[in-house]
């Protein structure tokens, strides 16, 4: 681990502090799982856990300090001697072993959580701190509350931490409550009042309450800070801690004014968070910076315009660069005739003048009915085969038995070519009886690859809007049908016969295979 002036630390607590957020307990796998791709996109720190709090937590950070090949392990514990000593346990059989150890400072604290006086916490320092050391040669130790301790005791805590043999300082914004000038000015104070402060590496831990958690760690590395605590997806208590693939981007966007180095690949970014926010169940937010599904979106007409020129007019970093496939221009409202061009491009269609004005308009028109515009809503604008196949398969009626007592039977009658035909089918379930009666009427060989319901509108009484997703499977084509009704059984129906019209006419028209070209040739550019 480099210690130069220029070396920023990386320090991700994701499955200690990110852990501890309500509802996103972690199994043991999972934590395993992380903490390979923690390592492999070469975080310095991974903080796996507190030992002490479980016996499945001591077992996660004891074989994460087995199998990790790169990162230094560390794990928490309380100015506690019992928390220290089972902190030594686990992550002893790491090639970098870390103990972290921490104690309240704030008066609030110390009068109300500690009751204890600034003297017995400072005796509880030098005693926790020397055991941490005796155990491991990389111990850190933490001031609980820093930003809202008084200056001149914590100084006093900080030298009593390096003298017991502190290697690393961390003075954490534990309630997110300072601001960015603040940040700067503790750590430049730390620095110059104790005297001892060269010999160990200060530390930012932020938390995210007031919004400013990035940006006071940036500050506090403007202050001399040259190690940072965050969390991949910002994840952690209350409204988290500052996000790790903001942190990295910011240092590697605007080295500029940041001239500061880190380790973490990031180009592994966007795949440690879809691994977080899918073992932990939080989502993360659309418009989330780095990694949110919108962060290289899209869909102003004056920006698509702009990105199809030159990416650098609206993007500031590729999305290769953290592990996004490519830039997504979302069709809407707002998108303009070079964007909708494109996009027609990608699909396959090559337009006369005229027939893409038609087309646009038809958009243009569909955008202000429909939020969402898809691919294959795209599609039937342009290709006058999808309206007629629609129309040729209608539901005329549909009559489902569903309870306990089974078997789930579904009648159903279809209009095909103006043909009406009945037939009754049973199922595991209502919707597999319907699925089955549709394909008892009209027999295909497509395979159902999603089904989607999601109620428009709160209430038993709510629209249901259904996604029915068939793939091909000569070809691999997948198209999707949906519908909305307040019956979801006959919004199902529908949004199958939609999918199974689609799939027919992309038969005929024999396009299944054609090409999808890049983003209309945009050049790709550095940040």
């Amino acid at each position: 681990m480099s210690k130069s002036k220029d070396q920023v630390i990386i320090f991700d607590t994701t499955l200690r502090d990110g852990e501890q957020s309500p509802g996103a307990t972690m199994t043991f796998d999972e934590k395993l799982q992380v903490a390979a791709l923690l390592d492999e996109m070469r975080v310095d720190v991974i903080e796996a856990g507190f030992p002490i709090a479980s016996e499945g937590d001591f077992e996660a950070v004891s074989e994460i300090a087995r199998r990790t090949e790169h990162s230094v392990i560390a794990g928490l514990a309380r100015a506690i001697p019992g928390d220290i000593k089972r902190c030594g346990e686990a992550v002893k059989h790491a090639k970098r072993p870390r103990i972290h150890t921490f104690v309240s400072t704030s008066p609030i604290h110390l009068e109300f959580q500690m009751r204890k006086t600034q003297e017995e916490v400072l005796d509880i320092i030098h005693e926790t701190v020397t055991l941490a050391r005796s155990l491991c040669d990389d111990v850190e130790w933490s001031a609980m509350d820093a930003t809202r301790t008084p200056l001149d005791y914590l100084a006093r805590c900080v030298d009593a931490a390096i003298k017991a043999g502190a290697t690393t300082i961390n003075l954490p914004d534990t309630v997110g409550y300072t601001v960015p000038d603040e940040m700067r000015h503790l750590f430049v104070t730390m620095r110059e009042n104790v005297a001892n402060s060269d010999k160990a590496i200060f530390s930012a831990h932020c938390h995210n309450d007031l919004g400013m958690a990035v940006a006071n760690s940036l500050a506090a590395i403007d202050g001399g800070v040259r190690q940072i605590e965050c969390t991949i997806n910002g994840l952690g208590e209350r409204a988290g801690n500052a996000a790790l693939e903001e942190i990295v981007m910011a240092l590697k966007t605007r080295n500029d004014v940041l001239p500061y180095a880190c380790n973490v690949k990031p180009e592994l970014l966007t795949r440690a968070s879809k691994l977080v926010a899918a073992v932990s169940s939080f989502p993360v937010q659309y418009n989330k910076a780095i990694v949110g599904r919108n962060a290289f979106a899209h869909e102003s007409g004056i920006h698509q315009d702009g990105m199809l020129k030159n990416q650098e007019t609206y993007e500031i970093m590729t999305p290769e660069s953290v592990g996004v496939t490519k830039t997504s221009l979302v069709m809407g409202k707002h998108s303009g005739r070079n964007a909708f061009k494109s996009k027609l491009e990608d699909l396959g269609y090559e337009l006369s003048d005229n027939a893409f004005q038609d087309a646009f308009v038809r958009f243009k028109a569909l955008a202000d009915r429909k939020k969402h515009i898809y691919d294959e809503d795209i599609e039937a604008l342009v290709d006058e085969g999808i309206a007629s196949a629609a129309d040729r398969m209608k539901v005329v009626a549909l009559t489902v038995i569903a309870g306990t007592m089974g078997p789930q039977t579904a009648t159903l009658t279809l209009d095909i070519d103006g043909q009406q035909s009945t037939v009754q089918s049973v199922g595991n379930g209502p919707v597999d009886a319907t699925f089955n009666a549709i394909n008892a009427l009209h027999p295909h060989e497509a395979k159902l690859a999603l089904y989607d319901v999601h109620a428009v509108t709160e209430g038993t009484d709510a629209q249901a809007e259904v996604s029915v997703r068939l793939e091909d499977v000569e070809t691999g084509r997948q198209v999707t049908g949906r519908s909305a009704d307040p019956d979801t059984l006959v919004a199902s129906a529908k949004a199958y016969i939609a999918a199974l019209s689609k799939l027919e006419v992309k038969r005929m028209r024999g396009d299944a295979t054609a090409p999808v070209k890049a983003l209309a040739g945009a050049e790709r550019r550095g940040p």
